[in-house]
């Protein structure tokens, strides 16, 4: 599969997000990576449902939204999602992760599964029927600028030799926290194929996104 870029739009400039967004269109992002958070699964709070559909009507960059939050099945008909964009739940949020990955499924969206740092790779094993993708925290989710966990190349290792063993050789596996150059390559040959790209590899301070996400590409 091809690598994908997916750029963490918490970490843009919020007070011109539309100028952010057609710099990451000429950058060649593959997708729009929106973090979703209640307060309550996550301390933080961040993007609203009003401004996921306010992004949905200005770009083609499929979205890939990322629901920190309790109950998360709530909240699914509130975004107006379509086939090629990505909606992932936490496992850890929801006791009914099954249900609710097959109402997604329902609307023709694809579904993500994402684990936090302590939770062991196994979790995803009577769940590949329900999920397009598996995304692995390499920070416990909720807020920018974290180290990468020491666990994270293993765990990583660990989905890919899970999926693979399921037969699952099209889900992709997606890394999301402190996502450097460095340790993009590392998750890389690990089996990593989608990256969450925020402070310290693309939205960097006085450097162009398009130059920042094509040094990005070759470390790959």
């Amino acid at each position: 599969m091809k690598k994908l870029l997916s750029a963490s739009v918490m970490c843009a400039d919020l007070l011109h997000l539309e100028k952010s967004i057609r710099e990451l269109e000429r950058a060649g992002i593959d997708l729009l990576h929106l973090d979703v958070m209640d307060g309550c699964y996550v301390p933080n709070i961040t993007l609203g449902f009003d401004m996921i559909n306010a992004i949905k009507e200005i770009t083609d960059i499929p979205l890939d939204v990322h629901m920190m939050v309790n109950e998360p099945a709530k909240f699914i008909d509130m975004m107006n999602l379509g086939k090629e964009d990505y909606l992932c739940i936490h496992y850890e949020s929801d006791i009914h992760a099954q249900r609710t990955l097959a109402k997604i499924r329902d609307k023709g969206i694809k579904t993500g599964l994402a684990l936090n740092p302590q939770t062991p790779v196994c979790c995803y094993e009577n769940l590949t029927d329900y999920i397009d993708m598996a995304l692995v925290m390499t920070v416990s989710p909720g807020f920018a600028g974290q180290k990468i966990f020491s666990g994270a190349k293993e765990k990583v290792l660990k989905t890919r030799e899970l999926l693979d063993k399921l037969g699952r050789h099209d889900i992709p596996i997606e890394v999301d926290g402190n996502i450097s150059p460095a340790n993009g390559a590392m998750l890389s040959k690990a089996g990593a194929e989608i990256f969450v790209l925020g402070t310290s590899s693309l939205f960097i301070k006085d450097k162009d996104m398009k130059e920042s996400a094509e040094s990005f590409r070759a470390v790959l």
